[in-house]
């Protein structure tokens, strides 16, 4: 009996060794190698000769295809669908205040694209990826600010019809909004309206009910698992913080990580992989974009349609604790996704035909 109690223990002990060499092997394997057998992909906008374009790569950077190619269109803001055959997108076509702004749905090899609602922007995927939800624009005339927003819809995929959120009266200058996995709440920002200055928001689905998470920041995004959101906490701030949404009364809790840049360099957009694994964003200097790119408009580079001069790519492992600064990680914790520097931003992961 005490020889067997032995050797348990033994066996136990050399377990626990070997989880804690893997783990240091891990930490010191570059995340870009991390990143290559996990088969994902990342889709985002980026502007490369006079246009933007809706681009894919793999998850490390590898084999990058320009799905879109259409000059005379600019297509910003992907989003795949949860199932990683489809991805729907924002479309600007016109100039200044006269631009109208479409959303569209395409397969995720650019083909069988179609118009699903124009004057609306900042489309998302319902969990069961059979109905895509997106904010209407407030006023007839175009206006750039990503809050200019008023109501919610979904569009359904098989019927085409649009139906209103219950509660759409009182949702008023909304934007990147996003589902929670188990379809109870969508987190949005709100900026001037409904009542507060700035807050992020969970809405209830299919009800009335609102929640100010009482976080600092905007662009919310949940993670697949629904365990835990990220954020922008602030301009050069990203954080994650674990989030129990099957409560009636979900609240944020203490934050696991952050991740932060030294100014001018913002760090914005922040996305989840598939398996709440990584988190990718965009990354580049602070600016009010460029006039003289065809398309564009002034307005803080962060914003969907601004051009941001200098802006990729970047991932960096979600298991992670603590504080990550930019600035002095290395190739283990960080890795460049895009390197053009061609103003890529809202990136989105997916696993292609998954499952």
């Amino acid at each position: 009996m005490i020889g067997s109690v032995r050797l348990t223990t033994a066996v136990t002990l050399l377990l626990c060794i070997l989880l804690v060499a893997h783990g240091q092997a891990d930490a010191q394997t570059p995340l870009r190698e991390r990143l290559k057998p996990t088969g994902f992909k990342i889709a985002y906008e980026c502007y490369v000769d006079g246009n933007w374009e809706i681009f894919v790569s793999n998850a490390d950077g590898s084999e990058a295809v320009n799905l879109t190619r259409t000059p005379k269109q600019h297509e910003h803001y992907p989003q795949v669908s949860p199932d990683g055959r489809k991805v729907c997108f924002s479309i600007d076509q016109g100039e200044g205040r006269e631009t109208v702004r479409s959303l569209w749905v395409m397969d995720i090899d650019g083909k069988n694209r179609k118009k699903m609602a124009d004057g609306a922007r900042e489309p998302f995927w319902g969990p069961d990826g059979k109905t895509i939800g997106f904010l209407p624009q407030e006023y007839a005339r175009f206006n750039v600010v990503d809050f200019s927003t008023k109501g919610m819809s979904f569009y359904d995929l098989k019927t085409g019809k649009v139906e209103p959120h219950p509660n759409s009266a009182k949702l008023h200058h909304l934007y990147n909004p996003s589902f929670a996995p188990n379809g109870k709440w969508i987190a949005a920002t709100v900026h001037a309206g409904m009542g507060v200055d700035h807050a992020i928001l969970l809405i209830e689905a299919r009800g009335n009910k609102i929640i100010n998470l009482k976080i600092p920041g905007c662009r919310p995004c949940i993670s697949p698992d629904g365990k835990k959101i990220a954020w922008g906490a602030g301009d050069q701030e990203l954080a994650a913080a674990p989030i129990n949404l099957d409560s009636d009364d979900p609240k944020v809790g203490q934050w696991t990580f952050i991740i932060k840049n030294e100014k001018p360099i913002k760090i914005y957009h922040i996305d989840w992989s598939p398996d709440s694994r990584f988190v990718s964003f965009s990354r580049g200097p602070d600016g009010e974009g460029d006039l003289s790119k065809p398309g564009t408009f002034q307005a803080a580079c962060e914003i969907v349609g601004v051009y941001a001069k200098g802006w990729d790519i970047y991932a960096v492992s979600a298991e992670r604790t603590g504080t990550l600064d930019l600035g002095k990680a290395g190739d283990p914790d960080v890795v460049q996704i895009t390197t053009n520097g061609c103003s890529n931003k809202e990136p989105a992961w997916f696993w292609p035909n998954r499952p």
